[in-house]
């Protein structure tokens, strides 16, 4: 995992805050000036903010745990969806759905009616329903799939969320405290970072900052679940190790029984009396 370098956070832009008149006093620890009227965040305190989350993220990934990826702002939608796709990470990038953590449950029903609907088209229900009634089924299944089509695969709650632009996914945030979920977030200095675990200050407007931060966040990621699966095989090679002494146990009981045997044979040679050899005929 290569953290970027002062350069290259620069060149991302990531340095950029908002307007002086727009800031929330809770960023004062992470801007470095003011400058035309807009504060400039410390890009070394971005680096070390940065690299403690990805530790972070590349831990949970190692237990085999999920992270799931918000940011429904237009310039962060299809970056998120990427970077969360090559790493097999579930993700929000249309209206964040209220009550998604706390009432999972729902959630899940309305994801289960996504698949019913679709095993309806495979089994050829749909043959046998009017024109209107397939249209409107069509509709609601377009409607899940654009809302949830996502998180399909997430069976049970995250482990912890990351949010692009905590102001914007502040329900999300909400949510995710209720429930004691960490939360990782990119934070400009127009937003609060007290309700996120793993702030990394940065600007959260601009699509080249995202995506660097997002490239850095999913290759810690994608390094935990690597380390996972090592950990796995050579889990398979030491219980192959200690079973294969197991396997030899019976031939060394018949060895053990056998000189068990031979001993009282043995014992009874050695207890057996010496005959004095005969004396010599005298001549």
């Amino acid at each position: 995992m290569q953290i970027p370098n002062f350069d290259q956070l620069l060149e991302a832009t990531c340095h950029f805050g908002h307007l002086k008149r727009k800031w929330n006093p809770s960023m004062a620890p992470y801007i470095f000036m003011e400058r035309s009227g807009i504060h400039i965040i410390d890009l070394y305190k971005t680096q070390a903010k940065l690299e403690e989350a990805a530790n972070a993220l590349k831990n949970i990934a190692k237990s085999g745990k999920k992270v799931l990826f918000v940011a429904t702002k237009k310039q962060a939608k299809q970056v998120v969806a990427d970077r969360a796709q090559s790493v097999g990470m579930p993700f929000v990038i249309e209206r964040w759905p209220g009550g998604m953590l706390t009432n999972f449950p729902t959630i899940r029903k309305a994801v289960k009616k996504m698949a019913s609907i679709d095993k309806m088209e495979k089994d050829g229900t749909f043959d046998n329903m009017s024109k209107r009634e397939k249209l409107q089924i069509t509709r609601q299944r377009a409607k899940l799939e654009k809302n949830l089509g996502s998180i399909a695969d997430l069976n049970r709650l995250p482990n912890a969320l990351f949010v692009v632009d905590v102001m914007k996914e502040h329900i999300a945030v909400a949510e995710a405290n209720r429930l004691g979920i960490p939360v990782f977030g990119i934070v400009d200095t127009n937003s609060d970072p007290t309700n996120v675990d793993f702030v990394i200050p940065a600007n959260d407007d601009a699509s080249k900052s995202i995506d660097l931060i997002l490239a850095t966040v999913c290759e810690a990621i994608n390094e935990g679940m690597e380390e996972r699966k090592i950990e796995k095989i050579d889990n398979k090679d030491e219980e192959a190790a200690a079973e294969a002494p197991a396997e030899a146990r019976p031939r060394r009981k018949r060895v053990m029984r056998k000189a068990a045997d031979e001993a009282p044979a043995e014992e009874a040679a050695a207890e057996a009396p010496v005959e004095a050899p005969e004396a010599p005929a005298a001549e």
